[in-house]
């Protein structure tokens, strides 16, 4: 595949075929995926793929632990969403309600819909990405192309994938199920599978802004 057409195919599943991806395959993915630039040639990324019986615990445990804890994230979380931003954020997820079939004023099933992401959609890989913690914005940011190649990647290999901050948004149950660090920042996890094809959402796409919305050329 094209790295043009890996751009324009990819998409965030939300929702997997059980079947696990092959050995193989999951190593020419984190291969490719470790190209990824870094400031420094840091790579402060580290990565934790929760497959078979454990992602099925993770799944509950977190699941549980979200319905009776408030959240705990690692990474400051947005202050808020405002303008042209809180556009995008109403579009998508008016987006995905509209193809699932959650009506925008059903509280219920928009929480329902919300707690899939603690199941990583029925995918049947979750990579945990942590940072370092001396590394601060910059790590985060070398974490973010990381995730970026890894979900470009996935498609190419022909896999679905699915970028979560959700998760990181629980960092101390992620902490406590990984026994990870103090070191350690939880950033995201990255849901990997096969795409179930007739699943609803994923006929959902999100819109992207013009180029020249995003891009000042400076000449002079």
């Amino acid at each position: 595949m094209e790295f043009s057409d890996a751009l324009d195919a990819r998409f965030s599943c939300r929702g997997f075929r059980a079947e696990e991806v092959p050995d193989e395959t999951l190593a020419q993915l984190f291969a490719l995926a470790q190209r990824t630039p870094s400031w420094c040639n840091t790579q402060p990324w580290q990565v934790h793929l929760v497959s078979g019986p454990a992602i099925k615990r993770f799944s509950t445990e977190l699941t549980e632990h979200v319905l009776a804890h408030p959240q705990s994230a690692d990474l400051e979380m947005p202050s808020g969403y405002t303008g042209v931003y809180a556009e995008r954020r109403r579009e998508s997820g008016y987006g995905l309600y509209e193809a699932v079939g959650v009506a925008r004023d059903d509280k219920l099933a928009r929480g329902a819909q919300a707690l899939l992401n603690y199941t990583f959609f029925g995918a049947p890989h979750v990579a945990v990405i942590t940072t370092d913690r001396e590394q601060g914005t910059y790590g985060a940011i070398d974490c973010g192309g990381y995730v970026a190649t890894l979900t470009h990647a996935a498609t190419s290999l022909g896999l679905g994938s699915i970028a979560q901050a959700a998760i990181a948004m629980y960092s101390d149950k992620v902490r406590d199920f990984l026994h990870l660090p103090e070191d350690r920042l939880v950033v995201c996890a990255v849901s990997l599978g096969y795409v179930d094809p007739e699943h609803p959402a994923n006929g959902f796409r999100t819109s992207r802004a013009q180029v020249d919305d995003v891009v000042v050329h400076v000449r002079d």
